[in-house]
């Protein structure tokens, strides 16, 4: 990829307040993200926020920035999208805070920050204002990302305590394909089924659920910690039980294979681009469709139920007939997944 830049890596005096750093923000960042709340380059954004509002924020540390299917930038709006999304909110603004360490290459933060525009196309946010920083080389490793999102609510009312008996659980996707990859990626490990992070933007796919009379009671991107971590906090806060059948839990023959390998379970590893939802299970089918057919979700399954007893815990019902309790993953997995 050729720099459009007057330099090949970023030099302290991007981060300088001077010249140089004008023409980064200038033909890198506001080129890529051009809108009409950005250029009137203010201290501040302006916004106009209508009804009850969704907001957060998320800082990206992934390593190495670019991976099967992905990179940091992608990531980076992704995960600040998604996170609106399972509150059933529309993504509408971002900002964009970026700590870029002294000699990174040039044509790598052009690649990163048009695989970023690319991804907002997606979802139809705008990053409105941002800030950058140069620190000297080995005070960072690489890039830094960190992004703010605010969404308007379409759906209000969804949450992690709003789990009820007789609920459906189901997974949008196959899990664990992020984790996955970033483990692929940093053991040099080469499959030929080209094994890729599911690392994508959910909006699309969240909208169509919510444009039909669902009662989704709630709904959670598994990222750290993967399906594990979001169904024992889901059960810890509703305080119910969660049954999950292990034979419809969808996982790919690479993501078992490296599982196998490291002595990882695929329930333990994060996803990017796959999200966890309940509603009452007489809706569950009706769902399922949905995202199959509209929300490009062909992998989407209907995993388990929720009961009563013994509540806060989450079982996992085993193809050979055996039940065991489903906990939240312990010690450190994999670091700086995102």
């Amino acid at each position: 990829m050729e720099s459009s830049m007057s330099t090949n890596s970023i030099q302290l005096a991007h981060g300088g307040g001077g010249l140089e750093m004008n023409k980064l923000i200038r033909n890198l960042f506001f080129k890529a993200f051009d809108n009409c709340i950005l250029r009137n380059e203010e201290d501040a954004a302006l916004l106009n926020l209508q009804g009850p509002t969704a907001f957060t924020t998320d800082s990206f540390t992934v390593s190495p920035l670019f991976f099967a299917g992905g990179d940091i930038g992608k990531l980076a709006i992704a995960g600040t999208v998604n996170d609106l999304a399972m509150m059933g909110a529309e993504p509408q603004y971002l900002s964009l805070g970026v700590i870029i360490e002294e000699g990174f290459p040039m044509a790598s933060l052009e690649a990163i920050v048009a695989s970023m525009a690319s991804e907002l196309k997606k979802c139809g946010a705008k990053i409105v204002c941002g800030d950058t920083k140069v620190v000297p080389k080995g005070c960072a490793d690489g890039l830094f990302l960190n992004t703010t999102g605010v969404g308007r609510i379409v759906k209000p009312g969804l949450s992690a305590k709003n789990l009820r008996a007789g609920d459906a659980i189901l997974v949008s996707g196959d899990i664990g394909r992020h984790g996955a990859a970033i483990l692929m990626a940093r053991e040099g490990l080469e499959l030929e089924s080209g094994l890729e992070s599911d690392c994508a933007t959910l909006w699309s796919s969240v909208e169509q659920l919510l444009v039909h009379p669902f009662d989704i009671h709630a709904m959670r991107d598994a990222t750290r910690g993967g399906l594990a971590a979001v169904l024992n906090e889901w059960a810890a806060a509703s305080d119910v039980m969660i049954e999950v059948d292990e034979a419809a839990v969808p996982v790919s023959d690479e993501v078992k294979g490296l599982c196998e390998l490291y002595g990882f379970e695929a329930t333990d590893l994060a996803n990017e681009g796959t999200f966890v939802m309940a509603l009452p299970a007489a809706q569950a089918e009706g769902a399922l469709e949905v995202l199959k057919r509209f929300g490009h979700c062909e992998h989407a399954a209907i995993i388990g139920r929720v009961g009563e007893s013994p509540a806060g815990r989450v079982i996992l019902h085993t193809p050979w007939g055996s039940n065991r309790y489903l906990d939240l993953p312990a010690g450190e997995l994999l670091p700086r997944i995102c």
